[in-house]
């Protein structure tokens, strides 16, 4: 499985609190022995002698029973860098790529796989599930409709730096339960946030919601960043991403750190006032534990890799999605047909509950030949993650 990295945004710089942090997410084979497995911590905000905090990484099976304290000892040993005041402008965000889709083991099982040349019917959402051990059917992404229904402004991307090239990622604007009715969070993956073991956290993290909203850009056309981001740039000021990223992630390839690639950003308006959820005009509550068995997915994103150009919001319609097993300790991901490329990752997948709209996953790895997505299955670890973070970051 490779994961489908996107990124890129500027940090808005101020207060880099002890929340101000970033723990990613990917995926690839496991080498390592996450048992032992650690990073270097970046330097505590405040930290008076400058020197990284030493923190020992939890094993998943520990970070199951963590509590508010581990997670609070976890936030204050990892920081996110302020971004560069002015750094992003409409040539750099055109511009921004996706990570080269990785290029993960070969299953001996398995015939490999072979893109489609024609696209199939789209499956309706009450299609079963894939067999075990087979890959959904693909379903081709469609482009959503100019001006984007208002519900969907919450969905955008995200713009991040990794060493000297800008990337680009896809996020979704979730419900605070500790701020109700106006919401600074954003949802997205950890490799979307961070490089993985032995990595570093991006710099210059920034969410563009309702990208393109009104299709400005679309078709090759010419525009400002007004026309690209009708709601500017929330550059990132806290985030956070699972301990096992950083603990195990190999960003070039699949593994059991993908069944816990999920991120979370705090963001602050770039003109000050309302809050996120506010400006979009909504939010979309996060829904834990999930029946798997009831689930109807749609995913959304910005795939930028070809045939797509990055400036279209795209859905797939999944149907129920099937279980993709891994490591048989962490929860199964979820997979659905999808042909969405590079630029995707981290997009929201929503699923209906109580009439309404909730998210149950993100965007996280696909195979080579763009046919189907997986994303996490959000269970206790990432609610207390979750629940650690609003209460922290009010």
């Amino acid at each position: 499985m490779s994961p489908i990295t996107r990124s890129s945004r500027a940090v808005l710089g101020a207060s880099v609190a002890a929340l101000t942090v970033l723990a990613a997410t990917a995926c690839g084979p496991d080498n390592s022995d996450p048992a032992v497995a650690q990073t270097t911590a970046p330097t505590v905000a405040g930290s008076a002698t400058g020197k990284p905090a030493p923190f020992k990484l939890p094993t998943a099976e520990e970070l199951k029973t963590w509590k508010f304290e581990d997670w609070d000892k976890w936030a204050q040993a990892n920081v996110i860098t302020p971004a560069v005041k002015g750094y992003w402008n409409l040539q750099k965000l055109l511009n921004a790529k996706p990570k080269p889709m990785p290029q993960p083991p070969a299953d001996p099982t398995q015939p490999p796989a072979q893109p489609t040349s024609a696209a199939p019917a789209q499956p309706t959402a009450t299609q079963p599930p894939a067999a075990p051990g087979q890959a959904p059917s693909v379903v081709p992404a469609k482009p959503v409709a100019h001006p984007f229904a208002k519900n969907l402004h919450v969905n955008g991307k995200i713009f991040f730096k990794d060493g000297n090239e800008d990337y680009v990622c896809s996020g979704t604007v979730v419900s605070d339960p500790a701020n109700p009715g106006k919401s600074n969070l954003v949802w997205t993956a950890s490799h979307c946030l961070h490089g993985g073991k032995g990595g570093k956290y991006y710099t210059n993290i920034t969410f563009a919601p309702a990208y393109n909203s009104n299709g400005l850009l679309s078709g090759g056309k010419q525009g400002d960043e007004a026309a690209a981001e009708p709601y500017g740039e929330w550059d990132a000021t806290a985030g956070m991403v699972s301990p096992q990223w950083t603990a195990e992630a190999d960003p070039e390839k699949g593994g059991p750190w993908s069944q816990y690639d999920f991120g979370i950003i705090k963001v602050a308006n770039p003109t000050g006032g309302k809050s996120l959820e506010e400006t979009v005009g909504g939010s979309v509550p996060l829904w834990f534990n999930a029946p798997r068995e009831q689930l109807s997915v749609t995913s959304y994103g910005y795939p930028a890799g070809k045939p797509f150009d990055g400036v279209e919001l795209e859905h797939c319609d999944g149907g129920k999605p099937a279980a993709k097993p891994g490591e048989p300790s962490r929860p199964a991901m979820l997979a659905i047909g999808c042909n969405m490329t590079g630029g995707s990752s981290g997009g929201g997948w929503y699923a209906t509950k109580d009439g309404k709209p909730a998210l149950v996953s993100d965007t996280s790895i696909g195979n080579n030949a763009n046919t189907y997505e997986a994303g996490p299955y959000l269970e206790d670890v990432a609610a207390h993650m979750f629940d650690y973070f609003t209460k922290k970051s009010k």
